[in-house]
């Protein structure tokens, strides 16, 4: 049976998607941590950088979005010959104003990547004012309903505007989708008249994401159940139900992730290790630049021989490694290092599996293939924070290492540090450090404290510090110190 199980009572909102009682997909949007895709803003020109064909844009959040010159409505709307060969200085300027759409989330140090030619959903159809296009669904049965469409698109609007007929909009009549074009237009108008009054960057029309998210994959069921524990989405999204769907509220004491168990879930996805049939594992390594998974046979013998339970283990592991990179929400290069096979035969069997998964997913992916060293190399578009981004923080201790110095490494550079001390007049040092510092640094019965008072020529006062990591510091040096 397939549950969107929809958690909106609370200010953090979330929905999972579970497919014969596997969760295939979950969302989470938390405040302070709302996608920007898809928002648009007055911005103004930062920065013209010819060498890369891209400006930066001041739009009003904390970090500039970079615009590439082919972004550009400008752009898309010049006749002008060989224009692809045209700086990108021939279309904007430093200190221009201009309206930008958010193509995708920033993360990290990276502001959001921005669109000037804007885009404007709706049920049936995409309007871009300045689009210049036309597109029809790639799920149009015929050739021919795909050029009736555009036939019809191209005599309803203007030269200026883009057209994107939606799956939907195929079983509607023209006259439904000239309606909702007009409503477009009127929406576009009114940002117009808002932006004509404002002074700096900023907003001039939000998306309610976490709705829209709900709604398209309530769309991807054809059967099953949708159960939210809130009153007021359960009538927004009632006229999303179709036939085959049953809407319920769900009203317990326990929380709705709880009782339908998608919490716990949650937690094995912020775990490294994944646990595979029979004793099989993986461990999956996200970091800034790449996320790195890594197989292993773990207890997993086999009833045959070494080649058959590699095998096996791969073709388990392909499977969960898709389903892992969709619920967790990876992206950017990700290596996958399968246990080394023995032949192409073999890897190109693990490459169609997981490319057959991937193919499951809504985000965009591309497998490169592996390379000579056995690593199966893949690509998935990023446009929000994984999983593990949304929920966690990088540990203040260790800064997201998961290492620290040791305590008899720190306790190595206090020697150090006093040593430097050694032609002064000081009669006492006074060092705050962590009690496993001190013991090192001090020794069996002080042995390697009273040997370093007597080389440098004065005495080592300690005082115990409470710090989460290995630590020390001066905090005082002079004449003998008292302590109560």
């Amino acid at each position: 049976m397939n549950q969107l199980i929809i958690n909106v009572n609370s200010r953090e909102k979330r929905f999972a998607l579970v497919k014969n009682g596997e969760v295939e997909k979950i969302y989470i949007e938390q405040p302070g941590q709302q996608s920007l895709v898809g928002n648009i803003y007055l911005g103004t020109v930062e920065k013209v950088i010819p060498g890369m064909n891209a400006a930066f844009i001041n739009f009003g959040e904390e970090l500039s979005g970079f615009l590439q010159k082919d972004k550009l409505a400008s752009y898309v709307l010049s006749d002008a010959e060989n224009k692809a060969n045209r700086s990108i200085s021939s279309y904007v300027h430093q200190g221009e104003k201009l309206l930008v759409q958010v193509e995708k989330d920033a993360a990290g140090t990276k502001g959001a990547r921005l669109t000037g030619v804007i885009e404007l959903q709706g049920e049936n159809l995409v309007y871009m004012p300045q689009g210049k296009y036309i597109a029809v669904s790639k799920k149009a049965e015929t050739p021919e309903v795909r050029n009736k469409w555009r036939e019809f698109a191209s005599q309803v609007k203007t030269p200026e505007e883009g057209l994107i007929f939606r799956t939907e909009s195929l079983s509607q009549t023209e006259e439904a989708i000239i309606r909702e074009l007009e409503q477009q237009r009127e929406q576009y108008a009114l940002m117009a008249k808002t932006i004509s009054g404002m002074k700096k960057p900023g907003i001039v029309h939000s998306r309610d994401y976490f709705f829209e998210q709900a709604a398209a994959t309530l769309l991807s069921l054809e059967s099953g159940e949708v159960v939210t524990d809130c009153l007021d989405f359960k009538k927004s999204i009632e006229h999303h139900i179709t036939d085959g769907i049953e809407l319920e509220f769900y009203n317990g004491k326990e929380n709705i992730f709880s009782f339908y168990k998608i919490e716990q879930e949650i937690e094995r996805l912020l775990k490294r290790v994944v646990w595979l049939e029979k004793g099989a594992y993986m461990v999956i390594d996200q970091g800034e630049a790449l996320t790195m998974i890594d197989v292993n046979t773990g207890k997993f013998s086999g009833k045959t021989d070494l080649r058959d339970t590699v095998m096996k283990t791969n073709l388990n592991a392909a499977v969960e490694a898709a389903r892992q990179i969709r619920l967790r929400d990876l992206a950017g290069i990700i290596l996958i290092d399968f246990i080394d096979m023995k032949s192409d035969a073999e890897r190109e069997k693990v490459q169609k599996l997981i490319q057959k998964e991937l193919h499951l997913d809504e985000r965009r992916t591309r497998i490169i293939g592996f390379t000579e060293l056995g690593i199966l190399q893949l690509t998935r578009k990023k446009t929000k924070q994984s999983l593990a981004e949304t929920l966690t923080d990088k540990c203040w201790t260790c800064g997201g290492t998961g290492q620290v110095l040791s305590s008899e490494t720190v306790a190595y550079r206090l020697e150090r540090t006093l040593w430097g001390y050694k032609y002064s007049d000081y009669e006492e040092i006074h060092v705050a450090a962590t009690k496993e510092v001190i013991l090192h640094f001090s020794g069996e019965a002080d042995i390697h404290k009273l040997r370093l008072e007597k080389a440098l020529g004065f005495k080592i006062k300690f005082s115990v510090s409470d710090a989460a990591k290995p630590f020390y510091e001066i905090l005082k040096v002079g004449a003998s110190i008292e302590f109560g």
